[in-house]
């Protein structure tokens, strides 16, 4: 096997040329495609990184305004079951005294009852003893005293 050494020369030649070529035109537009196309990923990784890190921070944030907001409804839950029973207690207090009213004057319509109905009796007995008197004495007094003795005589009977 024979060297040329101007066949090797003209190829290393050749070589550099289309090496200058290719980097030229081929390898510097594919390595800046290559490049800018890795800084495009890494920003899109980035901007990626920052979307999950900002919604896990609202995710956190919507929590705790729904614990908020749940605490919230709690408590006025409770509020209004404060409210209620205490309003409840006030309408059966109202409902007490206004029952010890209508007693109250049930009581003092008996007893106007009563002392009519005693009065009444009164007078018919008044009246019945003033017609016996009169029926057996046979005279006539004073109808005014005779009615003044019976008066005084039930009185102290009566007590």
């Amino acid at each position: 096997m024979k060297i040329y050494l101007p066949k090797i020369l003209y190829t290393i030649i050749n070589f550099m040329i289309l090496y200058f070529i290719l980097n030229r035109f081929l390898f510097k537009p594919v390595n800046k495609t290559i490049d800018s196309r890795k800084n495009e990923i890494q920003s899109n990784i980035k901007q990626a990184e920052e979307d999950r890190k900002q919604a896990e921070f609202l995710k956190n944030e919507n929590e705790n305004k729904i614990k908020e907001s749940k605490a919230q409804g709690k408590k006025l839950v409770e509020d209004y079951k404060v409210k209620a029973e205490k309003v409840s207690q006030e309408i059966i207090g109202e409902a007490h005294v206004e029952a010890e009213k209508i007693i109250e004057r049930a009581t003092k319509e008996i007893k106007r009852q009563k002392e009519k109905v005693e009065d009444e009796i009164k007078d018919n007995t008044i009246n019945l003893a003033i017609q016996l008197a009169s029926k057996a004495l046979e005279e006539s007094i004073d109808e005014e005293k005779h009615r003044q003795l019976i008066e005084d005589f039930i009185a102290k009977v009566g007590n």
